[in-house]
């Protein structure tokens, strides 16, 4: 597979899953210990905040508030990036804590309340691999649908 030969600045999807890793770990805290009441809870909240972040993401990373915040703040102050990264697998990454999180919030108002919790505790832990580790399960799964041909190019026929 040949690189696009354009790309984003590998420590911009790091950055943001800092971000993203703290917001989720307040959203699960929130959903473990109930804070609010019924059905529309904090952690409901900050959940449906976050799922609209991801979605951002995913329609519009140009625009979304932490590449934003990276490229206008962060990025200036930093040397070059040895590399550039494609933007494919993180933005399919987006895709999947959209989906991740989208599920709880919908299991949740059909009255699962442990579903919450357990969705952004469930995306806590991928972000933060991301963030601490630099490694994205989001975009692993986009590299081995990818090879499957599944998703974008597939493997070339010999």
């Amino acid at each position: 597979m040949t690189p696009p030969a354009t790309g984003i600045d590998p420590r911009a999807p790091r950055f943001a899953a800092w971000i993203t890793s703290a917001l989720l770990l307040a959203a699960t805290f929130l959903g473990l210990t109930g804070l609010g009441s019924g059905t529309i809870t904090a952690a409901f909240v900050l959940t449906a905040v976050i799922a609209v972040l991801f979605l951002w993401s995913v329609l519009s990373p140009a625009t979304a508030p932490w590449g934003l915040l990276f490229r206008r703040v962060v990025r200036p102050r930093l040397a070059p990036p040895a590399d550039l990264e494609d933007p494919r697998p993180p933005r399919f990454a987006q895709g999947v804590g959209l989906l991740v999180v989208g599920a709880g919030l919908v299991l949740h108002l059909a009255g699962v309340a442990p579903a919450l919790p357990i969705a952004t505790a469930t995306a806590f832990l991928a972000a933060f691999l991301n963030a601490a580790f630099g490694f994205c399960l989001g975009c692993q799964l986009y590299l081995l649908l990818q090879r499957a041909g599944i998703l974008g190019r597939g493997p070339r026929a010999v």
